[in-house]
């Protein structure tokens, strides 16, 4: 068995345990290994559990804040017009769908190209969808807090959400590997991916509508102020640090919501690995 499905396996934590170890294992000194001096938070940190490989720095659990936080922010600037949304809508989403593959599951097989397809499809059509309502809102002029302020952050809560399902679509496909408490593979289940895929998305939903409704609500209410007409270029700094905040909280409580190695009851898994073993609960990684 892989050191860190044991570690995932054997501490059966409760969600405050697993915040306070993903605000450990989100140190972004965890990005550079070589200063990292703590063995087993490095390799919790920087390992992939199901291939035991590291994992490239910048799509590290620890980069996912300071790679998205300024494109959240950007994304969600009041639109003057489409082609300045391009490129944070592309760079979110390429981000997005890069740092999703490389954190799933990796038990079932899958070629490079494979990936390189699904990853180019995912990235098209989650940045066509997300600016899709900003189009409609330049196009037609539309002002009001609905179109300007609620629709793109529902807009962007979904769509990261269908990213991870788009993402890692093979898993549900292919089916991931389910073990045991000792760590032995008993077989692939479709159905243990598809829940996999699922939590991931639940996380990712909370994660990002709840970085970007905050500070949309701090600063519907920070334009009335006094402060705001004397200082007019102060309502940048503070969305951008609201963003920051918000989501240096939220990053960690989406990776608690749901255990690293997710547990799934035997009589809810494909008849095939029923008859394979006794166990009553079997173990599978969620991936992050």
């Amino acid at each position: 068995m892989e050191p860190n499905v044991r570690f995932w396996i054997t501490e059966r934590q409760s969600f405050i345990q697993r915040f306070l170890q993903w605000t450990e294992l989100l140190d972004p000194t965890n990005l550079v290994v070589s200063i990292v001096q703590e063995a087993w938070k490095r390799s919790l940190s920087t390992v992939h559990p199901d291939s035991s490989k590291l994992i490239p720095g910048p799509f590290r659990p620890a980069a996912l804040l300071p790679f998205t936080a300024p494109m959240v922010f950007l994304s969600m600037l009041p639109v003057k017009s489409l082609k300045s949304m391009i490129l944070p809508q592309v760079s979110f989403y390429t981000y997005s769908t890069v740092f999703n593959i490389v954190n799933g599951n990796a038990s079932y097989d899958r070629r490079p190209h494979e990936s390189i397809l699904v990853g180019a499809g995912v990235i098209a059509s989650s940045t066509f969808f997300g600016l899709f309502p900003r189009l409609f809102q330049v196009r037609f002029s539309l002002n009001s807090i609905l179109s300007r302020n609620v629709i793109p952050v529902v807009i962007l809560a979904q769509l990261s959400g269908m990213n991870v399902v788009a993402s890692r679509s093979l898993e549900p496909l292919r089916g991931i590997e389910v073990m045991d408490k000792e760590g032995s593979v008993i077989g692939y289940s479709r159905k243990a991916g598809t829940k996999a895929v699922k939590d991931t998305a639940t996380s990712r939903v909370v994660l990002f509508g709840t970085s970007a409704f905050i500070p949309e609500v701090f600063s519907y209410f920070f334009k009335r102020t006094q402060f705001f007409l004397q200082c007019p270029w102060s309502l940048w700094t503070l969305k951008l640090s609201c963003t920051i905040l918000v989501m240096g909280l939220m990053v960690p409580v989406s990776f608690s919501v749901f255990p690293q190695i997710g547990r799934i009851q035997c009589s809810e898994l494909e008849k095939e690995i029923q008859s394979a073993t006794e166990e009553t609960e079997l173990f599978y990684n969620r991936g992050v």
